[in-house]
This record gives structure tokens, C-alpha cells and sequence, in this order.
């Protein structure tokens, strides 16, 4: 609480969030805006119960939805996850993470007054260690106890994660491409696109191991996921070029050494495709991803091996 008012926090360096945020809470009484800009910042002094925090959806440093799930149990506030327009898969991952849920940028004031409004009912009904949280209702019962739990929901991982491999599947990767080349767009961040496959078939037990050594390769922050039947697309945030080839030549090594076979038999030949943002003409998500695909059929071509697209 700032000068006697209740608080919208803004975990953000965004200043076009933070205008949005002020324009919508200007007319509210009672309330006004206040900013964090880092971590250390937040957590030395989190808002309290009956403030509202709002996390930038595009932080530079943090995956948003892990965060969230970090600060469960730490920060009292009710807490919201700034999205783009039209992000439908943000809400059930703002919930999954323990948020409240979302808000669209650039936030309107309607949506404000229903948040701040909503966080006066709430903080009015709810027991005091209590007030500052979600509303029982707004989340299923059995999500609420795997949040308390810490156990997986594993309703939501279903619509995530490929059974086979159990890396991301096809669609969650699409929604984490746009979201992470958006994310090194905006702050001028490096990124790189590992693109990995094989020619043949492999049974569930091949892939299965193939999907270790991929993780085992890998940093947390990587987006590893499942790009077809044999073909796998890996996200690397804030990686470039020569990051990105230590990967590959890791996993390249490592399948190498592993012997694994296909259905008939055969030895596993893994092809690698690479591909890096910022590059000459290289503008939107879908050239990033033609250009590591491209470097992939290459990479086939040659029979398997690395290929890096400049």
C-alpha cells in the first residue's frame, strides 16, 4: 500500500504496459500504480493482501508461468498475467501457475474496474490469511488441490505434452514460438531454433530415450517439443549461435553413443538443422522457423550431421 491507497503493482520495463495501467486506474478510486522492474525488487517487498500485482507476459529474464508458480505462497496479492489480444491458451496457464488469470494488453479501463472491483469482494469475504488470493470458485476444486499440493494437473499437461516422447506437443510448441520470438523481438534478445529428425521409424521405448537425451542436453529454460513423427523443434531463449551448436553437437554425440535403432533395426542417424535470431531479413517467426527447416532437409540431405543457416 503507497501513500494510504490500495496498489496495482507491475512487475514490468514496459513502458506502454505501464501507461496502459495508469490510464485504466486513473478513474478508480482508491487506488493508484505502482512499478517493480526486478526481481530482487519484488521480492524484498511483495505487495500485500488486497494489493493486485500484474506480470508482464514477456519478462525478459523469467519464463512468466514459472514465475507465477515461484512467488505461490510468497505474494499475498491477487496476481494477473498481462497477455497479448487474443492469447488463448494464457488463461488456463496464468491459472495452472496459481494467477488469478489474465489481462490483455494494452489493459482497458473495464477490465481494470472489474479486476479491482472483484479484489474488493474477495478481499471483503475471504478469512484474513486468506484475503488477497483467488475466490474458491475460480478455479475446479481438484486444481485448487494440486495447487496446494504441488502435485501436476494432469488434465491440462494432457493438452500439452506428447504422450510418446512426453515433450510439448505440436500445438503447445506453435503457441511457445510465437510467444518466444515476440519476447526476442521486443527487447532485442538473441534466439535460436534447433531443429532435430531422422528418416526412419523408431517404437515408443526409442523415442522415449531419445527424448532423455534431448533433456539431458538442454537448459530449463529450453522449449523442447515434439514437431511431428520423427522430427523434434527445440526453442533456445537468449542463445545464439555458438550456444546453440554446443547443444546440438551434445545431443549429435550423445545419440551417436546411445545405439539406438529404428524399427528394422537400423542405427538412428539424427540429422540437426540450426537457426538464429536476429539475421539479415529476418523479420517474422515463420522465416525463422523456413530457415531452421531448411537446414534440417540440408542436414538430411548430407545423410545427417549439423547444418547451421546463415
Amino acid at each position: 500500500m503507497v501513500d494510504g491507497l490500495r496498489t496495482v503493482w507491475i512487475f514490468t520495463s514496459d513502458e506502454a504496459l505501464i501507461a496502459s495501467a495508469r490510464a485504466a486506474v486513473a478513474p478508480i478510486g482508491g487506488w493508484e500504480v505502482a512499478t517493480f522492474e526486478t526481481t530482487e525488487e519484488l521480492l524484498a517487498a511483495p505487495p500485500v493482501a488486497g494489493d493486485v500485482l500484474i506480470l508482464d507476459g514477456w519478462m525478459r529474464s523469467h519464463n512468466v508461468y514459472e514465475f507465477c508458480r515461484e512467488l505461490s505462497g510468497r505474494v499475498r496479492a491477487r496476481t494477473y498475467v498481462a497477455v497479448e489480444m487474443g492469447n488463448c491458451m494464457g488463461s488456463a496457464l496464468a491459472r495452472f501457475a496459481g494467477a488469478a488469470g489474465v489481462m490483455e494488453r494494452p489493459i482497458r479501463p473495464a477490465v481494470m474496474r472489474k479486476v479491482l472491483e472483484g479484489n474488493n469482494l474477495a478481499d471483503r469475504s475471504a478469512p484474513e490469511d486468506q484475503r488477497g488470493n483467488a475466490p474458491k470458485n475460480d478455479l475446479p476444486e481438484s486444481l485448487l488441490s494440486d495447487l496446494r499440493t504441488g502435485q501436476t494437473d494432469e488434465r491440462l499437461l494432457q493438452t500439452m505434452i506428447d504422450p510418446e516422447t512426453g515433450l510439448f506437443n505440436y500445438a503447445f510448441l506453435g503457441y511457445k514460438v510465437d510467444e518466444e520470438f515476440k519476447r526476442a523481438k521486443r527487447f532485442e534478445l538473441p534466439l535460436a531454433f534447433v531443429m532435430a529428425g531422422f528418416e526412419s521409424q523408431a517404437d515408443e521405448a526409442a523415442l522415449r530415450e531419445l527424448a532423455g537425451i534431448f533433456l539431458d542436453s538442454s537448459r530449463d529454460t529450453d522449449v523442447l517439443g515434439r514437431f511431428d513423427e520423427n522430427t523434434f523443434l527445440f526453442l533456445l531463449p537468449n542463445t545464439g549461435p555458438d550456444g546453440a551448436k554446443i547443444m546440438a553437437r551434445r545431443i549429435s554425440s550423445s545419440v551417436e553413443t546411445s545405439e539406438l535403432t529404428d524399427l528394422v533395426g537400423d542405427p538412428l542417424v539424427l540429422s540437426l538443422g540450426i537457426a538464429t535470431y536476429p539475421s539479415p531479413d529476418l523479420h517474422r517467426r515463420e522465416d525463422l522457423f523456413a530457415r531452421v527447416h531448411d537446414a534440417l532437409l540440408e542436414a538430411r540431405h548430407k545423410g545427417g550431421g549439423m547444418v547451421m543457416c546463415n
